[in-house]
């Protein structure tokens, strides 16, 4: 499996030359387009990793770094012509999970990438106790926030992938309104009526999307239930 690197540099040309290095190194770049849609674009190409500046147009990466962790648990790598402790330290403190102050040697970048990669989902990761539910031909892949449907990979909104943790892995059993809401979010008192309906829309978007045949049935005044294919 070749792995996905999402880079978030705004210097084109050190970005340009870090994706021309990772790709001679089988890894799959992309570089990102829209400085306003960082999350966004993040999120359609579900990364494996994330190479994330400091300095950036609009929104700085630590504010990147704590949107992106709403979304995804993959290795977020800054690198940043910062060199003070304290700016190492908010990196850690905002989501990062490691630091490499620029000018670099790209010996040390990709050797920190294939660890972290490594530790994600190589030969150091618990991959014994990854978690993921089979279904027909859909596994749901929960850390990796990913639903692969035969080869083609689905990736997932966090909110998308617990609701469909929740639903598959209780299937065919009804899962409660009030349960999804308890995984959801932490305080129910502030959730609208209508913010789970708006979620569960999206999911089902999302399979439909994707020509995934089995769905998501309501069950009036109960909850839930995942249908696999084989009895939609």
């Amino acid at each position: 499996m070749k792995h996905r690197i999402f880079i978030v540099e705004d210097d084109l040309k050190i970005a340009q030359l870090l994706a021309g290095t990772l790709e001679k190194y089988q890894y799959e770049v992309a570089i990102i387009q829209d400085f306003d849609r960082v999350v966004e674009e993040c999120n359609a190409y579900n990364p494996h990793l994330v190479l994330l500046d400091i300095n950036l147009p609009v929104y700085d990466g630590y504010y990147w770094c704590r949107q992106l962790r709403q979304h995804t648990m993959c290795p977020i790598i800054f690198i940043s012509a910062r060199s003070g402790d304290m700016d190492q330290v908010f990196a850690l403190e905002n989501g990062g999970d490691d630091f490499i102050t620029k000018p670099f040697h790209y010996e040390i970048v990709l050797a920190k990438i294939k660890s972290h990669l490594r530790r994600s989902f190589g030969e150091y990761s618990p991959n014994q106790s990854e978690r993921m539910i089979a279904s027909g031909d859909l596994t749901l892949y929960i850390e990796r926030m990913t639903l692969q449907k035969g080869k083609e990979e689905i990736p997932l909104q966090k909110k998308e992938c617990v609701i469909l943790e929740l639903l598959m892995g209780e299937s065919p059993k009804v899962v409660s309104r009030e349960r999804l809401l308890e995984e959801l979010w932490d305080d129910q008192s502030f959730v609208d009526e209508n913010t789970l309906n708006v979620n569960m829309a999206r999911v089902r978007k999302k399979l439909t999307d994707y020509d995934v045949r089995s769905w998501i049935e309501t069950v009036r005044g109960a909850g839930y239930r995942f249908m696999p294919e084989s009895e939609a």
